[in-house]
């Protein structure tokens, strides 16, 4: 009999049936970086390897539960929060978190495999709940140009002239420490992902697009940062290891039925 001595990982997002996204897929990337996965579910979601056809929400009290009952019988190294369309879920998780100041946070709340938000929640009040409430906690911020310019629209007028840079720079004055802009068009068949700090562009960093088409592969890169995070590694390495595994995962991605590719997260092995 032996205690833990891996990172142990809290993840919040849903249970896919597939496993290409949401906790299942964070909990191998966990497991193939030498960490433990613990999870609290968000949404259950109905779909395949090709597409989400519904969710079904828990219930906020019943996702707050989940965390803390595990958060009360083990010590976590570090959490990752994954896609988010229920307003109540920002504001649970925002509370539970900050109870944690010490753990580092990884925030990736877009999740395009999602079907659209319903009516219940605005989308726009979403996004500035989610700005005001969880995006100043977070160690790092992960979105794409288009998720990160959606975001700006709730703090500024699109019209006079910001650039990436300035949105960037705007959600690190709320308090994230970094923010990694992914999947931006870097010419010739490239695509680059750039990390912005209180200092300004730390890494821009480039690789040869891959066709796919995939699904699970911005997740991946997040729960791997997350898991070297976990592992003590700062922010920039951390995600410099986390963009080499998850590259290696889309290059030796398998497809399961008639969908997409979903990164071959134990490539390794």
């Amino acid at each position: 009999m032996q205690n833990q001595t891996s990172p142990l990982i809290l993840t919040f997002g849903v249970a896919d049936p597939v496993g290409a996204v949401g906790v299942h897929a964070d909990l191998a990337v966990f497991h193939a970086l030498g960490c433990r996965g613990l999870s609290a579910t968000t949404a259950l979601l109905v779909g395949d390897s090709a597409r989400v056809e519904d969710q079904q929400h828990v219930d906020p009290d019943w996702v707050a539960d989940q965390a803390r009952m595990v958060l009360e019988d083990v010590p976590v190294q570090a959490f990752k929060v994954g896609a988010l369309d229920h307003l109540e879920h920002v504001s649970t998780l925002a509370e539970i978190v900050s109870d944690y100041p010490d753990a580092p946070l990884v925030l990736d709340p877009f999740g395009s495999q999602l079907p659209p938000p319903g009516d219940e929640d605005d989308p726009e009040e979403l996004l500035t709940v989610l700005r005001q409430l969880l995006v100043p906690q977070g160690t790092l911020l992960m979105l794409s140009e288009v998720e990160l310019a959606r975001m700006a629209e709730t703090w500024r007028d699109l019209g006079n002239g910001e650039t990436m840079a300035d949105d960037a720079e705007h959600l690190i004055d709320l308090g994230c420490e970094y923010v990694l802009v992914t999947g931006t068009n870097a010419g010739s068949g490239q695509r680059a992902n750039t990390l912005y700090s209180a200092e300004g562009v730390l890494r821009h960093d480039k690789w040869q697009h891959l066709p796919g088409p995939f699904v699970g592969a911005g997740g991946t890169l997040s729960a791997a940062i997350a898991a070297y995070l976990a592992h003590g590694l700062a922010v920039p390495e951390a995600v410099e290891r986390a963009e080499q595994y998850t590259y290696q995962t889309l290059l030796h991605a398998q497809r399961y039925g008639m969908g997409r590719f979903v990164p071959n997260r134990f490539f390794k092995i």
